[in-house]
């Protein structure tokens, strides 16, 4: 039996994530799930892959705000849910342009100085409705400030896999998900068409191409050859390197951990042989 055996969010792309033991799943994503994002003085997203450090960032969310905090002194700020300036603007996140709202000017001089790199913090609106892939889209479906999908799925007996292939084992946090399952053999989730859980819908529509984050010590910020190097041996289509399966969805609702995770319909074998 499948069952979801852990829940992620990162409320900032590509700060630190947060694990769950329920999430509210709205109409873009799971509540929170990359709603903030820090971009550079000409508007452009910035991440991991070339600001290693962003991975000391640590997000919690309290009652009244985002607390974030940078490990190596354990400093501090307090983002507010809802920005405190009016100044809106486009920001681009790939090839896709959508308006966002800078948070304040204070956030913006403490992430300058903490990554020191000249950046902003903007927050997506509830207005800014940002669209998925339209090669991928069935619906005209939005997400928020992640690459291109609501969510990444990944079944915890893939990481056992790969790990059992590495020197040393690596925590599921190198992969950022938003859904882990248990059960079923490993790369189960590259064949998943349609299931649901909770009775809400999902549907696998892209495998994951991985890039370098997945080689930055969430801890350390440090970069290491691994796991790409192994993946690049068995988990390789075309030029990309595949782990995980991004997903879509028809429904809103809560899930949790224990939740059923039941199949509806499958992908054929073929389209994902590498």
């Amino acid at each position: 039996m499948l069952k979801v055996s852990a829940l992620y969010i990162y409320p900032v792309k590509s700060l630190g994530g947060i694990q769950l033991q329920q999430a509210e799943v709205t109409d873009r994503g799971f509540k929170y799930d990359r709603r903030w994002l820090l971009v550079d003085i000409d508007n452009r997203f910035m991440t991991q892959r070339d600001f290693a450090a962003m991975a000391l960032l640590k997000v919690a969310i309290t009652r009244d705000n985002l607390l974030i905090t940078y490990t190596p002194n354990a400093d501090t700020i307090h983002i507010p849910f809802k920005p405190q300036t009016d100044d809106k603007f486009d920001v681009t996140i790939w090839e896709s342009t959508c308006p966002a709202i800078r948070v304040s000017d204070a956030a913006d001089a403490w992430f300058s100085a903490k990554l020191n790199k000249p950046c902003k913090l903007v927050y997506m609106p509830e207005d800014t409705h940002r669209k998925v892939d339209p090669k991928y889209a069935h619906n005209d479906e939005i997400t928020t400030f992640a690459d291109d999908y609501p969510f990444l799925l990944i079944g915890e007996e893939s990481l056992n896999d790969l790990n059992t292939r590495l020197a040393e084992a690596l925590p599921m946090n190198r992969f950022r998900p938003n859904i882990v399952f248990s059960g079923g053999e490993p790369y189960a989730e590259d064949l998943f068409n349609e299931f649901s859980i909770n009775s809400i819908n999902f549907k696998g529509v892209k495998l994951c191409a991985r890039c370098v984050m997945t080689t930055i010590d969430q801890e350390t910020a440090t970069k290491h050859k691994e796991p790409l190097k192994t993946l690049a041996g068995y988990r390789r289509k075309g030029q990309k390197i595949m782990f995980g399966q991004n997903l879509l969805h028809n429904g809103t609702g809560v899930i949790s951990v224990g939740d059923s995770l039941n199949i509806i319909s499958q992908h054929i074998e073929e389209r994902f042989l590498v």
